[in-house]
């Protein structure tokens, strides 16, 4: 730091250590903070909410990064990034220093999933040594108290529009005595979570419309009659599947819709026009309007079922002809049940904000 001559300070976040390095930092001139809840999101929170400088630059303190490159993150602080992160594949890992199963498969997907569901520009989503400005730090609203902690941080800058940008870093073998806490299975799975609970629309509503769309168009192609292709011939028990798979969609899209809603109310997601604009249209009245006309038509599909049932004196029928008939229109009835119900719990989800 008086090399690059930056003024600023050595923060360490104690989070219940017992190895005596909390006296060695005292001695060489830190600021300990002490952080009694555990876990690496409420340690690092802890130190940074001590930090006093307008630039912020984390690492682990575990002789792996090198923290000699943090000229490298204030330069590109300096040009006006918001976050910067460091990228260990394009500066080097030293031999051993990260498990192959980390480097070869953990992180590339992880990162390749937070790429394709938030747009961030990161290709090392996880390294520990980063850097950000106190500003933007506070605009993220971090809340996450684990591992994932690092994945917010990318994940609510991206999200937020924020500028981020890469340096190039290292990584060394772990100087520490005892193993470390990081648990591969466990951590990559609440990473992976975290990922999927801030991504709606790829946890519900793209999987609900796929759902959607297939059972749609496979109940269109069967109502007709049955269906051979090659030797296979598919008849009513295709049909009820293909029914169900329009219900599962839209169960799947309305929960995407109820939690973007509540995330973006309670602040775990930026406020979004589209959905604004989606409102404007599909508000309680209409839904309401929706669900009845659905319901409706498909009762008095069910109707003409029953008459024709009693036409053959309620004896037995063609089952296959029959469920033709009502298995869309208890589909469709429930169907227009469903945007009922939905629309008046969205009302209530944003009872709030209206």
């Amino acid at each position: 730091m008086r090399a690059a001559n930056i003024n600023g300070e050595v923060i360490v976040a104690d989070n219940g250590s017992t190895d005596g390095s909390t006296q060695i930092a005292l001695e060489c001139g830190a600021h300990v903070v002490e952080v009694q809840e555990k876990g690496y999101g409420n340690a690092l929170r802890g130190g940074i909410s001590a930090a006093k400088g307008r630039y912020i630059v984390m690492g682990d303190a575990d002789d792996s990064y090198d923290f000699s490159h943090i000229p490298r993150f204030l330069a590109e602080l300096r040009k006006g990034h918001d976050l910067v992160m460091g990228n260990r594949f394009n500066g080097g890992i030293a031999r051993n220093a990260m498990p192959l199963l980390h480097r070869y498969l953990g992180n590339p997907v992880l990162t390749f999933l937070g790429r394709l569901f938030f747009k961030a520009p990161c290709r090392d989503f996880h390294c520990g040594l980063r850097g950000f400005t106190k500003d933007a730090y506070q605009r993220m609203g971090l809340c996450t108290s684990g591992m994932e902690f690092a994945s917010e941080m990318v994940v609510k800058a991206a999200l937020l529009g924020m500028r981020l940008s890469e340096v190039p870093t290292t990584l060394s073998r772990d100087g520490r005595s005892r193993p470390p806490h990081l648990r591969t299975w466990r951590d990559g799975w609440r990473h992976l979570r975290f990922l999927l609970l801030y991504s709606p629309r790829w946890l519900f509503l793209y999987p609900g419309f796929v759902l959607m769309l297939v059972g749609t168009v496979a109940s269109a192609w069967l109502i007709r009659g049955p269906q051979k292709v090659g030797r296979v011939t598919f008849d009513v028990d295709t049909l009820v599947y293909a029914a169900i798979s329009i219900l599962l969609g839209f169960q799947g899209i309305s929960v995407a819709l109820f939690a973007k809603v509540f995330a973006v109310s309670e602040g775990l997601l930026p406020h979004d026009r589209k959905i604004e604009r989606f409102f404007s249209y599909a508000n309680l009245e209409n839904g309401l309007v929706t669900g009845i006309l659905i319901f409706v038509v498909a009762l008095g599909c069910s109707v003409y079922a029953v008459g024709a049932w009693r036409a053959h004196h309620f004896g037995s029928l063609d089952s296959s002809q029959m469920l033709r008939l009502t298995l869309p229109a208890a589909v469709a009835m429930s169907l227009g049940c469903q945007i009922a119900i939905a629309s008046f719990f969205m009302s209530l989800l944003r009872m709030k904000k209206q």
